[in-house]
This record gives structure tokens, C-alpha cells and sequence, in this order.
């Protein structure tokens, strides 16, 4: 009788479709969790012109942070404008200065006509074919000659330090998964070539960010990598359990309905203060909920999370070798000596050898990372399927 209510209750507020929780998508106002030092800290970087690189794991976060600041720092700062980018999709140099050009003209262009005249005169060794709607400025797009901006990339390069320069502007420039020029066709004649013109910009900064901290700090603490120290290097923690009580507390009382403390901390705790995941989890956990929530209700919510996930973790551990699949419950069994020969032998790693190379493979799939000396699972709820559900 209760599982039936709160199947009810689960499909009523469901039909209303105001949860208050965010995933999946950049958290912005009221949904904007904590985060106040990384804030402050990013805001001043963009004021100031500061380069900043910014790492932390995939759904961390780090987009919205962004986003928050950009959005913050242009209410004060009348004169400076941000663009944002996204190299998720961009695997060459040809699409990576045709989304550059496009985003730094919309960012300083109000009007159409206005773009259309900023693009004469900034251009001035080719004349791009511009598209768009007559309804929606969103749809412009460039048509460039690659050929002549492969022999002569500077002008793009330069482009926004030279329309802030003219116009009395100050441009931060976004960009989103940086680690993906690992796919250009030469990402290191790539690097040296973007870096040798940004690291003479004055009225343009650069904040370069992703989700693969080890080809991101590939990129950025080599001493041998062209981007070795181009600016402040941040690296982006998670919301700690304190903050997240007394939001998921707020987001339910919001809509009239009541979580106890101790509850939202077991919530945050059970996904590890993960973001995307707390925030799941806590949306379950409100969708089941009609008045108060209770320990049932989580635990209900986290087999049902467990449950829509449990495909894509069998896939993926499918995917992997003995060996590593080995690895991942020695991880679970809180070992910590990976090389010694007792854990070795006890769950059939082969070598030390192996096992460092087993350590890397599951680093660079994002399966596991490594911080402050630590190796952990990234997906929490992935952790907690293998221990219930496959090391049986």
C-alpha cells in the first residue's frame, strides 16, 4: 500500500514538472549550489585579465561555475564581454577557428547590421560569407576559406584582442573540454602557435577548462608543453556535505515540502557529494515524496537510480579487461598498496608493471582518478553497482 502511494505521489509531482533540482544542464540562480570562494576567485580573474585553467572531473560543475561568474561580472563590468565555447564536438583546426570567429563577433555584436559591419571591419585579408535567419541572430554562421587561414591563421587569432583594443573592451574568452586539441591533426604546432599570439594579449584573457585532468595537466604543468604556465591554475573541489544540507533542505521547502537535516547530509554522503549525482538523487527523492521524506523513501530513490544506470554500467564493465576489472575491486576493498605483491597475487594483477599500466588505462577512460595520491571511483553509484550488484 505505501510502495502504491508513493508511485502516486512520484507520478503527480512528475506531471508537474517544478522539481528543484538541476542536472544535466548548466545550474544557474537559485540553482547555483555554494561555490562562493571558487567564485569570488574566477570573478576576479576575469576583471583582472588573468589567465585561468581550470580542471576537475566530468559533472563537477565547472561549466556553471563559469557561467555564474560570466554572467556576475558582467553586471558590474559595463565594458567587458565574455564568450563562451565548447570543443566537445571540434576535432580540427579549420572548426576550431570557425567557432571562434563566430562566438567573438556575436559576443560584441548587438544587432545584425552590427555584426555584418563589425565583420568588414575587422576582417581584413578575406571577407567571410555570413548566414543566418532573419528571425534569430542565434543561426549566423561563417563560411570560411580554410585555405587561405591555414596559411594565415593571425588574423582569428588575434581577433578578439584587436576588436577589444578599437571598441575599449575587455574579452574573456571560455573555452570548454580544451584537452580536445589533443585531436587536431598536429595538437602540439597547434599549441605553440595559439600561444605564441594569447600570451601577447592585454585587453583579451583566456579561461581554459575540461573534465581529463591527466591530459590537461599534460597540457598545462609540462615543462615542456607550449602552455606551461600561461595562467592560474585552479582545480575545482566538490561541494562539501555541509553546503549541501542546508540547499537540498531549502530546494525541498521551497515547494512546500520537508526533508530532515539529517537526511539531505545522507543524501549528499551516499553520492559522495558528487553534484550531478546529489542532485539526482535528491530530485528521486522529492519526486517520491508527499509531505516529509523519510529513509525509505532514499533508499527507494537510490535502487531506482541504481536500476536506470545498471545497462550502461554492465556495458561498460563489460568493456573492460579481467585484470582491470580485478583492479577496480581492490579499489572497493580499500586497498592502497595496488603494487604490493599480497595484493598481487590476491587479485590477479599480474606484474607492478601491470599494475601501473592498469592504473592508467582506467585514468584515461575516466573511470578512476587519481588526487593528492589517492585513487578513487569516479561515479559513485557506479561503485556502489559493482559492490551490490556484479563482486557478489
Amino acid at each position: 500500500m505505501l510502495v502504491t502511494k508513493r508511485l502516486h505521489t512520484f507520478v503527480a509531482n512528475l506531471l508537474v514538472m517544478n522539481a528543484p533540482f538541476i542536472f544535466g544542464r548548466l545550474a544557474t540562480d537559485k540553482n547555483f549550489t555554494d561555490r562562493k570562494k571558487e567564485l569570488n576567485h574566477l570573478k576576479q580573474n576575469f576583471i583582472s585579465g588573468i589567465n585561468t585553467i581550470l580542471i576537475s572531473p566530468r559533472r563537477w560543475g565547472k561549466s556553471s561555475l563559469v557561467q555564474k561568474s560570466g554572467e556576475e561580472v558582467v553586471k558590474s563590468e559595463k565594458n567587458l564581454k565574455m564568450v563562451y565555447m565548447d570543443l566537445f564536438n571540434i576535432r580540427t583546426e579549420e572548426e576550431f577557428y570557425k567557432n571562434l570567429s563566430e562566438k567573438v563577433f556575436k559576443a560584441v555584436s548587438g544587432r545584425i547590421e552590427e555584426l555584418i559591419e563589425n565583420t568588414k571591419n575587422f576582417m581584413k585579408q578575406w571577407v567571410p560569407k555570413i548566414t543566418f535567419t532573419p528571425d534569430a541572430q542565434q543561426e549566423i554562421s561563417f563560411g570560411l576559406d580554410w585555405h587561405k587561414v591555414k596559411k594565415q591563421p593571425d588574423e582569428i587569432l588575434n581577433l578578439a584582442e584587436v576588436i577589444a583594443t578599437e571598441k575599449r573592451l575587455k574579452i574573456v574568452i571560455c573555452i570548454d573540454e580544451f584537452q580536445n586539441i589533443a585531436y587536431f591533426e598536429n595538437p602540439l604546432a597547434f599549441q605553440k602557435k595559439i600561444r605564441s599570439h594569447w600570451q601577447r594579449h592585454q585587453k583579451t584573457s583566456y579561461c581554459l577548462y575540461g573534465s581529463k585532468r591527466h591530459m590537461l595537466m599534460e597540457v598545462f604543468a609540462s615543462p615542456s608543453m607550449p602552455f606551461y604556465k600561461f595562467g592560474d591554475l585552479m582545480f575545482l573541489e566538490k561541494i562539501s556535505s555541509e553546503n549541501w544540507q542546508p540547499f537540498i533542505v531549502g530546494r525541498f521547502k521551497s515547494t512546500g515540502k520537508k526533508i530532515p537535516k539529517k537526511l539531505a547530509l545522507r543524501i549528499a554522503e551516499l553520492m559522495e557529494n558528487h553534484p550531478y549525482y546529489v542532485q539526482q538523487l535528491a530530485q528521486l527523492c522529492w519526486l517520491r515524496t508527499d509531505k516529509e521524506t523519510d529513509d525509505a523513501v532514499i533508499d527507494e530513490s537510490l535502487d531506482s537510480l541504481i536500476m536506470q544506470l545498471s545497462l550502461l554500467f554492465q556495458s561498460l564493465t563489460e568493456s573492460l579487461s579481467t585484470t582491470q576489472v580485478n583492479f577496480l575491486k581492490a579499489l572497493l576493498d580499500g586497498v592502497t598498496m595496488l603494487s604490493s605483491k599480497d595484493t598481487i597475487e590476491k587479485y590477479n594483477l599480474g606484474t607492478s608493471a601491470n599494475v601501473n599500466r592498469i592504473k592508467g588505462a582506467l585514468i584515461g577512460r575516466e573511470i578512476i582518478d587519481e588526487h593528492n595520491g589517492k585513487l578513487t571511483i569516479l561515479d559513485p553509484v557506479y561503485a556502489i553497482w559493482l559492490n551490490r550488484y556484479y563482486f557478489i
